[in-house]
């Protein structure tokens, strides 16, 4: 048996290589991942930072609306007035109902017209004595019918006189206690009045003071929430920064870099090997012991 260039079996096909694998990582610019990362970093502090947020205040009671409070809390404003309103009138019913005092009233010169009419009658009777002494009648009956006229006539006179006198001084009398009655009525409504006066006076004067003073507290209110707004804002001034340079970050231009790590086609180690030594053994025989061309010319079994 003879072999051209040696004999054996065919060397076997190279084991199929497996797939290599690519991976690739999309990454912001440097520069401007650093710059986020650092931004990130200073909110991440920031936010580690405990804020003092300020407490509420309330504005207090102003003077004006102290005022009204005190004034509102004194009772009986006119009721003195009222009271002696009360009173004028009860006089004035006591007044209406008793007797008019009529001595108040009658004539101090009546005694004297009294006087002059006794002078008058008594001139009248001496008259009438000389007449009847003249006619030779005094002392007769005719004398004493005439001297008995005119004492009649000057007690009338005396009457009249003080009938008329105390008809006036009645009149008087009862105009005055009317007076007086329908004064004291009309002092006693008017001081009544004047209380009622006194006292919604006092009310408008506590509404007055009170709506003042709470303007002023208002105003005073409104200054504190004013101040602590600012106080708040001072506080969260940081963050609001923060979000602004967050601002700007997003309209920078991105310029993304791509890493990409892959690995070639894989080579089976006991396929290499296997083809290495079967290499190997188609060398021995093309070319034989002792490096001499197996065969020459041919071997012949």
């Amino acid at each position: 048996m003879s072999f051209l260039f040696g004999g054996g079996s065919p060397a076997p096909a190279p084991a199929p290589a497996a797939s290599g694998t690519t991976t690739t990582f999309t990454r912001e610019a440097p520069e401007i991942e650093a710059r986020k990362l650092a931004l990130y970093d200073e909110a991440l502090n920031l936010s580690k930072q405990p804020i003092e947020i300020p407490a509420y205040q309330v504005a207090p009671l102003t003077p004006l609306e102290q005022q009204a409070m005190q004034s509102a809390g004194q009772f009986g404003t006119g009721q003195a007035t009222t009271l002696a309103g009360i009173g004028s009138i009860l006089g004035a019913n006591v007044a209406a109902s008793s007797a008019p005092d009529i001595d108040r009233f009658l004539n101090p010169f009546q005694s004297y017209v009294v006087d002059e009419i006794n002078r008058q009658s008594e001139i009248a009777k001496n008259k009438l004595s000389a007449q009847a002494v003249q006619s030779g009648a005094f002392g007769g009956g005719r004398e004493g019918v005439q001297q008995a006229e005119a004492e009649r006539a000057r007690l009338g006179k005396i009457g009249e006189v003080q009938a008329l006198g105390f008809d006036r001084a009645v009149q008087a009398a009862q105009n005055q206690q009317q007076l007086q009655a329908q004064t004291g009525l009309q002092a006693g409504a008017q001081l009544g009045q004047l209380g009622q006066i006194q006292q919604a006076q006092q009310q408008k004067d506590v509404a007055q003071a009170a709506q003042l003073g709470g303007l002023q507290r208002q105003i005073a209110q409104q200054a504190l929430q004013a101040q602590r707004q600012t106080e708040v804002a001072r506080a969260y001034e940081p963050f609001q920064r923060l979000e602004f340079q967050k601002g700007i970050m997003t309209t920078l231009p991105t310029a993304a870099s791509q890493i990409t790590a892959g690995t070639g086609p894989g080579v089976n180690p006991f396929a290499q090997a296997a083809q290495a030594g079967l290499g190997a053994y188609a060398t021995y025989n093309l070319v034989g012991p002792g490096g001499a061309p197996a065969g020459g010319a041919g071997k012949t079994a």
